[in-house]
């Protein structure tokens, strides 16, 4: 069924790094939004959540490369929209990415909201031992992993797309999905315990995949650049270098925090002593201004 001889030429391996690369690269917002929808689970659940939702993503993607004839015609448009100011061609990609880029819009605004509301900080301090403290309403892993397959699709067509054209071989696009999703396992529960952990990355994460969104958005309605790199539009390549250096000023901060954290606790005896005297200080000075008057 499958031609193993492309593994025996040097184009073979080369497209097959190549490919999953890219499968890598733009699997990153798949990452985020696995890690977000994840934590609608319950605490037990999630690592098999992303799990079984990056094997489910697996199987969708191995099966969109299986019908590589059906995708060149996924960029074809279906129906046309001709008024003032505004021209496109909507073909079934276009209806894709306009809808997984509004739900995207949505679903990080909404994330972000319920955040500012600093619900659980609130009950934390106001609660009473016989009132029933709130509970973030939780999702079925059923529901999670059908979430998590379904907007896989929004996230992979470009890049099986793209697979498409860098080869004619669907055991080498194949096999670098597989290396690339296996990467992703690895890696997914580290990646979303840091998330869940640092509120800061969680903000982050969620403004990066509503950024992703109206990127999409804006795709499916043919405004873009039109210049690729990799494979992805360069304002794509623009918001992942963005999100990147906020990522590392975050982690630098984070960084900051944790050790001067542990200098104040270290030396908390010394800050009380110089703060006592400090005030002493003060009031000394007081007193000497107020004979002075």
């Amino acid at each position: 069924m499958f031609d193993l001889s492309i593994f025996t030429t040097a184009e073979g391996w080369i497209t097959l790094l190549t490919l999953t690369f890219l499968e890598i690269v733009l699997g990153i917002d798949n990452i985020v939004f696995i890690t977000l929808t994840s934590d609608r689970l319950d605490p037990r659940l999630r690592s098999i959540g992303r799990h079984v939702g990056l094997a489910g993503a697996f199987l969708m993607r191995a099966a969109f490369l299986s019908l590589a004839a059906f995708l060149t015609h996924l960029s074809k448009p279906l129906f046309e929209i001709d008024v003032p100011f505004f021209h496109h061609g909507f073909s079934v990609r276009d209806i894709i990415l306009f809808l997984g880029g509004g739900y995207l819009i949505f679903k990080g605004i909404q994330e972000v909201l319920e955040l500012l509301q600093l619900r659980e900080l609130k009950e934390a301090f106001e609660h009473t031992p016989n009132e029933k403290p709130h509970v973030r309403k939780r999702i079925g892993l059923l529901r999670a992993v059908v979430t998590i397959m379904l907007m896989d699709i929004v996230f992979s067509i470009d890049s099986v797309i793209t697979a498409v054209g860098l080869s004619d071989h669907l055991f080498v696009m194949i096999a670098a999905v597989f290396i690339a999703i296996m990467i992703m396992m690895i890696f997914i529960d580290v990646i979303s315990d840091f998330i869940e952990t640092h509120v800061e990355m969680k903000i982050l994460a969620l403004v990066f995949i509503s950024v992703i969104g109206v990127l999409l958005f804006l795709d499916s309605l043919g405004i873009n650049s039109h210049i690729e790199v990799l494979g992805m539009h360069v304002e794509k390549l623009m918001v992942y270098f963005s999100m990147a250096f906020a990522l590392i000023l975050e982690c630098i901060q984070m960084r900051y925090n944790v050790l001067k954290n542990a200098y104040l606790k270290e030396h908390s005896h010394d800050v009380h002593s110089h703060d006592l005297q400090e005030e002493s200080s003060q009031r000394k000075q007081k007193e000497t201004n107020s004979k002075q008057e």
